[in-house]
């Protein structure tokens, strides 16, 4: 299944790069003693497991693990906060890299992305070779390895990343396509949580094959528009083409407290501290955007979100902590907040104009965020602080 096909059996070839435990694996690059110790990458001690290294997945760490369970499961495992400047530095390295294979790249997330290149092996080879040629141009640049899958449509190549991890390649033809899905767990079908398993489980449906067992209209009536794409995803059909440049949605930040609060002055402290790291990314990517989001969890894991739209979008720090503020002083908080954090969205394409409304903000606030990013890309992030949170300990 592995073995390179003729070219002219890939048409189209749609490639999934997948960089291996990334987070993870940057904190070993960078710190070179904890190469083949067990990192585990996360927030506060009432926060949740970022990443994790292969070496800590051995003793049943994973994604979202609470970090205190992290801790009882892997006691000896090394934990790093996350340093989300230093992936995201890397990450555009990586799609450099993935741009020199194909014009058409699209990167799914921070450490992932697809790439089409449909009739490129003219230019690069055969499959196999035009994968290893990507692999080791990611691991020259960047000292990390990444998973290839290689597969006629979208998913398939994303399944596909994920068969040989870590620092893999998997090429899926055609022609394999019919075995390869009649085997497959449905679990693996991307967008089958838990819920969607359970019920598939109580139909009999365990393998991808079994969907094909029943017909299209079956699937439609008990999952509606996902029972469609699922009983396409069991006949090997996605028609989703490779989207590059597509940009990100939103922008957030939030915390997990040491203690729950429900002191409305901490919480605003909080606020201001996220609105400072969101308001810096977004400006420092051009972006801005008119939905303020607010996310509280309680005490009792309860958790709401507010939102507010604004006339136009801004990525002040002052508005957004404003709009964050006045959000939280609309809520009664009837228990203490265990979570706190805000978002960013519905951005706007093109650059903001001088606003006419009095919500929005001013030259005085463009001009201090300006300044402060300056000074802080020249001399780190913490070189300088606004009065309401200086000396504010952030865990």
């Amino acid at each position: 299944m592995s073995s390179a096909p003729s070219s002219s059996s890939f048409a189209p070839l749609i490639l999934h790069v997948d960089m291996d435990a990334f987070f993870a694996s940057v904190e070993q690059l960078d710190h070179p003693e904890l190469r083949g110790r067990a990192v585990i990458v996360g927030g506060s001690e009432r926060g949740v497991v970022s990443a994790c290294s292969y070496e800590a997945r051995k003793f049943g760490v994973h994604s979202a693990m609470p970090i205190a369970q992290a801790r009882r499961v892997c006691p000896n495992g090394v934990f790093v906060p996350v340093r989300m400047a230093r992936y995201a530095q890397l990450s555009r390295l990586v799609m450099a890299v993935l741009e020199r294979f194909s014009p058409l790249v699209e990167q799914a997330s921070v450490d992932e992305a697809y790439l089409d290149v449909s009739g490129l092996e003219r230019v690069f080879g055969p499959p196999r070779r035009l994968g290893a040629a990507l692999k080791q141009a990611v691991v020259a640049e960047t000292g990390l390895t990444c998973s290839v899958g290689m597969a006629p449509v979208k998913f398939l190549a994303k399944i596909a990343s994920d068969q040989n991890k870590p620092d893999g390649l998997f090429i899926l033809t055609p022609d394999d396509v019919p075995a390869f899905l009649d085997a497959l767990p449905v679990s693996k079908i991307p967008g089958v949580g838990r819920q969607t398993l359970e019920k598939l489980t109580l139909l009999g449906v365990r393998r991808v094959g079994d969907v094909a067992g029943y017909p299209e209209r079956f699937w439609r009536e008990r999952f509606g528009k996902w029972g469609e794409v699922l009983y396409a995803r069991a006949r090997g059909i996605d028609p989703r083409p490779v989207v590059p440049d597509c940009e990100a949605k939103s922008e957030g930040a939030e915390n997990t407290f040491a203690e729950d609060s429900d002191d409305r002055e901490e919480l605003k402290r909080w606020l201001l501290d996220q609105a400072e790291r969101v308001g810096r990314r977004l400006r420092r990517e051009g972006h801005a955007g008119r939905t303020v989001t607010l996310k509280i969890k309680f005490s009792d894991f309860k958790a709401i979100s507010r939102g507010k739209t604004l006339r136009e979008s801004t990525a002040s720090t002052r508005m957004i902590f404003q709009t964050a503020a006045e959000l939280l002083d609309a809520e009664p908080l009837p228990r203490k907040v265990r979570l706190i954090g805000l978002s960013v969205s519905n951005f706007s394409s093109a650059r903001r104009q001088r606003s006419l409304f009095p919500e929005n903000e001013t030259d005085q606030d463009k001009t201090l965020d300006a300044t402060l990013d300056a000074i802080r890309e020249k001399f780190g992030p913490e070189s300088m602080v606004r009065g309401r949170i200086f000396g504010f300990r952030k865990s």
